[in-house]
């Protein structure tokens, strides 16, 4: 046997020099930044809730940070708004280092993409001739920039659509409306009441399906569809730095593109529009022939966004006709849904849909789960977009949290005081987000006579919205004879119209008719002389009623008597209601609708608007 020589390369020395230097590595150092970047946005998620944003006001501007950052939401609600928003102005903190740096975003921040890439590396092993022809540049990659142009001049023509496929609004809406839910449910014991979120499975379907195509082609989302990639390549192609390859040293091998992250074709001319910055090309070259250069060669490079002209004309036509398509239908004007009643704070229903990006991270901070993700109630212009939603949750009376973590305006920045309509707001008056209104025939106390006051209880408002109106009503089946009676009691038996004084005897429950202080009963009559008599009811057996205090004049045997009760009815003041949905999810008749509802006629938001199929103010006001 000959004998094992042991090289240098094999000493314990070298060995733990090879580790630090692969410690050390360049993609070591991304892969721990997207980690931590990660896990930032995992923070922001954990802290948009009531309680923070509540009790914790200096983290209310930082929870927002990384919506803020996204250059597609600033530059798309510039066109629809013709203003930038607050603080949409710190998307040039990603914006700026691409024009030096090119696609960093891609894959050393963005949430969506490490996920994608992470599901990518734990599922999908695929190496060799495979991998280099997964990750080469395909035509489908152009698809992007279209979708890129679409939505901006929908913008432009003030149709703002980006939030459906913008990864930074898309990640945030899917864990608010799917993954948290899911996660949270069999530990519900632990975590609480994780919410209800209508739409919920759609949503979550589409997030599976965007992270898993990964396993199909690496990055698929982020190659072909991504917006906001799209966008970042377009102002990449002015990047002083990019990968550069040194073709006296390139073997040929094409090992560079075993883990290309964006199919930029880095064995050839570079697609600067396409690179992701992720230095796996460098790592993976045996030669070193693979460069990150300040201004390499432009003979080395293909510049700009390589998409045929026509197909760019032709997504800006689609997305300047997609407007008035969708408006065609009259859901944001005349043909409105009175369902689609908007947070407090919400500007006007065309403006709000100028400026909402779908982001849910309203619906995230709200602490009664009333805000759901929309489906048509505004057409599909408004999907989700959010709505209140009064059968799961009510708008509190003191909470302005949705506004405080809104990055774009639609629902604004509002105080308490302002909400409410008090101090230097007494003159505008509280803010209404639509009206209450009773469905008669489902109210208990209107249709069944059933007492119930829950809504008048619950009402917030100061006076109530929503106020009682006593009436007298005859019981089912109250009309009496009189067998005989005493001074406090009288003996009846059931009606017929054949013979009164053969009245058959009645057969009551004990103390049926006794009544409490909400709902008392009584006994009503008429005398001989026409004098009419009612007394409350103190209680009865089987067929004999007493009364509170004694008759006048005893009734006489065969005399007609009526069994009343004096019922509780409420009533709705438009003028004070202002939507707030409590009386709806406090009614305690439930099925397929309440016996009190909230629509959204008579909102304030778009009070001032002088176009009456805009103005639902109007229609509900004194």
């Amino acid at each position: 046997m000959e004998p094992t020589v042991q090289t240098k390369a094999d000493t314990p020395l070298t060995v733990l020099g090879n580790s630090c230097r692969n410690a050390l590595r360049i993609t070591t150092v991304r892969v721990i930044v997207q980690a931590l970047f990660f896990a930032l946005f995992l923070s922001f998620i954990g802290f948009t809730t009531f309680a923070v944003v509540d009790r914790t006001p200096q983290l209310r501007k930082w929870i927002d940070k990384l919506l803020e950052s996204d250059p597609l939401v600033m530059i798309s609600t510039a066109l629809t708004t013709h203003t930038v928003y607050g603080a949409l102005w710190f998307s040039l903190v990603v914006l700026v280092p691409t024009l030096f740096l090119g696609r960093f975003f891609c894959n050393w921040i963005c949430p969506l993409g490490t996920l994608q890439q992470f599901v990518a590396w734990v599922f999908r092993r695929v190496t060799g001739k495979e991998a280099a022809e997964a990750n080469l540049y395909r035509r489908s990659q152009e698809l992007k920039y279209a979708i890129l142009v679409a939505m901006l001049t929908a913008a432009a023509f003030g149709s703002l659509q980006i939030g459906v496929l913008d990864p930074i609004a898309a990640i945030f809406r899917s864990f608010t409306a799917a993954v948290i839910p899911a996660v949270s449910g069999p530990a519900q014991r632990i975590t609480g009441d994780p919410g209800l979120y209508r739409g919920a499975w759609f949503i979550g379907f589409l997030f599976f399906v965007l992270v898993t195509t990964s396993l199909i082609q690496p990055r698929l989302f982020c190659r072909v569809l991504c917006p906001l990639g799209a966008l970042l390549g377009v102002f990449s192609r002015f990047s002083w730095w990019r990968i550069e390859r040194d073709p006296v040293r390139c073997n040929g091998c094409n090992r560079c593109k075993l883990n290309c992250e964006g199919a930029c074709d880095p064995h050839g001319a570079l697609r600067k529009s396409e690179c992701f910055v992720c230095f796996n090309c460098i790592e993976d070259c045996p030669e070193g022939a693979i460069q990150f250069k300040l201004f390499p060669p432009a003979s080395h490079e293909v510049t700009g966004v390589d998409v045929p002209r026509r197909k760019l004309i032709f997504a800006a036509v689609a997305g300047a006709l997609f407007p008035p398509w969708v408006r065609a239908t009259g859901r944001t004007t005349r043909d409105f849904s009175s369902q689609a009643i908007r947070p407090p704070g919400s500007v006007e229903e065309i403006e709000f849909l100028e400026r909402c990006i779908k982001c849910d991270q309203c619906i995230r901070v709200c602490p009664t789960n009333v805000l759901q993700p929309a489906w048509f109630e505004s057409g599909l212009e408004g999907l989700w977009s959010p709505v209140l939603n009064f059968r799961i949750g009510h708008c509190q009376y003191q909470c302005t949290a949705c506004g405080e973590v809104c990055p774009t305006g639609a629902i604004q920045r509002i105080s308490i005081a302002q909400k409410l309509g008090r101090a230097e707001f007494v003159d505008q008056g509280p803010i209404r987000l639509g009206t209450a209104h009773f469905d008669l025939g489902r109210c208990l106390p209107h249709s069944k006579n059933i007492p119930c006051s829950v809504c008048e209880e619950v009402c917030p408002t100061s006076p109530k919205a929503i106020y009682t109106e006593r009436v007298m009503r005859t019981v089912h089946a109250g009309r009496m004879v009189v067998r005989s009676s005493t001074d406090d009691s009288v003996t009846v038996g059931e009606w017929t119209k054949s013979d009164l004084t053969a009245a058959q005897p009645a057969h009551f429950r004990n103390d049926a008719w006794k009544g409490d202080e909400t709902t008392p009963f009584y006994v009503s009559f008429q005398n001989a002389d026409g004098v009419t008599e009612t007394h409350r009811i103190t209680g009865n057996d089987a067929d004999t009623v007493t009364i509170q205090g004694r008759f006048s004049r005893q009734p006489a045997a065969g005399t007609l008597l009526l069994l009343q009760m004096e019922l509780a009815l409420p009533k709705m003041d438009t003028g004070l209601c202002i939507g707030c949905g409590i009386c709806e999810r406090q009614c305690p008749v439930v099925g397929d609708r309440r016996a009190v509802y909230v629509t959204a006629e008579g909102e304030t938001r778009s009070q001032h608007h002088p176009d009456r199929d805009r103005n639902r103010s109007v229609i509900l006001r004194r």
